[in-house]
């Protein structure tokens, strides 16, 4: 390795990945971050641009993914991530996690790189089983709407893993539930940014079902916190990194409205095909081999939410 580590990041300029470019400089790290900008926003590394050890590559990694010199470690989490986002992009979405994933090991293997597969709860689909334990197999619709982001990181977890059996590439994949926090879209279709962007502007929030389905929460901070854990583990196989504390999504409103200290009118809409009813992260395995556990809870993370998207609005 050398002694400044040289990090590349692919959908580095996304919610999650522009906090992870931040961490990764603030541990010493030249990070290199590739995001073809298709739901990243250049806005969110804007702060890093000129640094001489942060490098934006304005590209599509599955088109071409290389990079000169050396690198030690590769994060890959380009990929649309909401199902706005996948739902309108459902062939991108599948051609990142297969033919962007392929690349990316390659690029891993080529340069002795540690490679960490950003995969996610949604690999559980509707799930059977609860809490979801990285033992449990899945309960997914493979031809439904949600499929093709479903099945696209199925696929890039075993293409991680058979890049690691056969050709000894130091894989890491880490399945990420519910994350929420500054520099989320304010129109990702998320129910943490929705509410917000909704209590913020006046108008009723827009509850799916009867509020009844269940959702974990994990702060951005804490989700990074985990994934740099998981990189620098030895743990080949997936690790769940999420908060285990269940709320129902009428909970998240009745937070939402301690946070802001007033009521919040409500308004009903039909639940979309295949939403999960229930999602819940066993971490056992997160706590037991990484002594990690996130620490914000959820009145604080929303606190901070509101007020990046109150300073978006003000800006």
């Amino acid at each position: 390795m050398t002694a400044k580590p040289r990090t590349l990041v692919t959908g580095g300029a996304g919610f999650l990945g522009s906090h992870l470019c931040d961490r990764l400089l603030a541990e010493g790290h030249e990070v290199v971050c590739a995001d073809n900008l298709i739901t990243g926003s250049a806005d969110n590394i804007a702060h890093l641009l000129g640094r001489p050890d942060f490098r934006f590559l304005h590209q599509d990694v599955t088109e071409y993914l290389y990079l000169e010199g050396p690198l030690d470690y590769l994060l890959h989490f380009a990929s649309p991530a909401s199902p706005v986002d996948y739902l309108r992009l459902p062939i991108q979405t599948l051609k990142v996690g297969s033919i962007g994933t392929h690349k990316a090991l390659g690029l891993a293997k080529a340069k002795g790189a540690r490679f960490l597969l950003a995969s996610t709860s949604e690999v559980y689909g509707d799930p059977q089983v609860h809490p979801q334990p990285e033992a449990y197999w899945g309960h997914v619709n493979p031809v439904g709407p949600r499929g093709v982001y479903d099945e696209a990181k199925r696929f890039a977890e075993a293409l991680s893993m058979a890049y690691h059996r056969a050709h000894g590439v130091a894989t890491r994949i880490v399945r990420i539930f519910n994350t929420y926090g500054p520099r989320m879209r304010p129109h990702d279709g998320r129910v943490v940014s929705n509410f917000c962007i909704q209590a913020l502007a006046g108008t009723p929030l827009t509850v799916y079902g009867d509020g009844s389905q269940t959702r974990s929460f994990c702060y951005v901070a804490d989700t990074v916190e985990g994934i740099l854990r998981v990189l620098l583990s030895d743990e080949v196989d997936p690790v769940n990194i999420g908060n285990p504390t269940e709320f129902t999504i009428a909970g998240l409103v009745a937070t939402l409205e301690k946070v802001l200290g007033r009521a919040l009118p409500v308004t009903y809409a039909p639940l979309p095909q295949d939403d999960p009813r229930v999602r819940q992260p066993d971490i056992a395995r997160a706590q037991t081999l990484l002594g990690w556990r996130p620490q914000v809870d959820l009145e604080t993370g929303l606190r901070e939410t509101l007020a990046y998207f109150q300073g978006r609005a003000a800006g």
